[in-house]
């Protein structure tokens, strides 16, 4: 399965070179200018890394890696930006930001930490948390040896409670990580939760904030 970099940066010079080089080492790259295009295109498609400018034409990169990490944690940020002072750094990567690089830089550079990314996440393609096990890469899951039926919601709502276990997490945050809803009917997430349970997957339900997964 071929990697995929997002590019967001509404430098063109910027795009073309770092189009070169990763592409050159065989990942796959798409780049997007604005913040809008940039939101539109991840709603479908899912990158294996995100690299992003702060500031842009229509908003701040750092807007946007908040909303990644919160809808799609699996996604690796490193953040571009002529911001280069250590409260710039530090404010990023205290915000979810996976790595920080400063402009102007290196493409050589930028390759290796886009590939340090890479083989974190090929490290981690296999989840194993209370008897689960959950490749990441198959998008499949297996408790006693037994693969479990899911359809693709209950698959990232069981992922995402394998990334979170132990923690007790709000109908809301739940909402907006699976089904990138802000807030709004439970109903659909109840169903789902229900159905995990059946085939035994041990979800704690925390009375007045949600759920927790063992």
């Amino acid at each position: 399965m071929k990697n995929t970099v997002f590019l967001l940066e509404d430098d063109a010079s910027i795009c073309g070179l770092i189009k070169v080089a990763l592409e050159m080492n065989g990942i796959g790259f798409k780049a997007f200018a604005t913040v809008g295009e940039f939101e539109n295109a991840i709603k479908e498609e899912q990158p294996d890394v995100a690299l992003l400018d702060i500031m842009l034409p229509d908003g701040s990169g750092l807007d946007v890696l908040k909303i990644v990490k919160q809808k799609y944690p699996e996604v690796s940020c490193i953040m571009l930006s002529a911001l280069s002072k250590e409260e710039d750094k530090v404010n990023g990567l205290n915000l979810g930001a996976d790595d920080y690089v400063s402009k102007p830089f290196s493409v050589l550079e930028l390759t290796a930490r886009v590939n340090s990314q890479l083989r974190r996440k090929r490290k981690s393609i296999i989840l194993s948390v209370g008897g689960i096990i959950l490749n990441t890469e198959s998008m499949t899951a297996e408790l006693n040896n037994v693969i479990l039926p899911l359809n693709k919601k209950e698959y990232d709502l069981l992922k995402f409670f394998m990334e979170n276990a132990g923690k007790a997490l709000s109908r809301d945050k739940i909402l907006a990580a699976v089904w990138g809803y802000e807030s709004g009917e439970t109903r659909t997430l109840d169903n789902h939760v229900a159905r995990l349970r059946k085939l035994g997957v041990k979800i704690e339900t925390v009375f007045g904030v949600g759920y927790k997964f063992n």
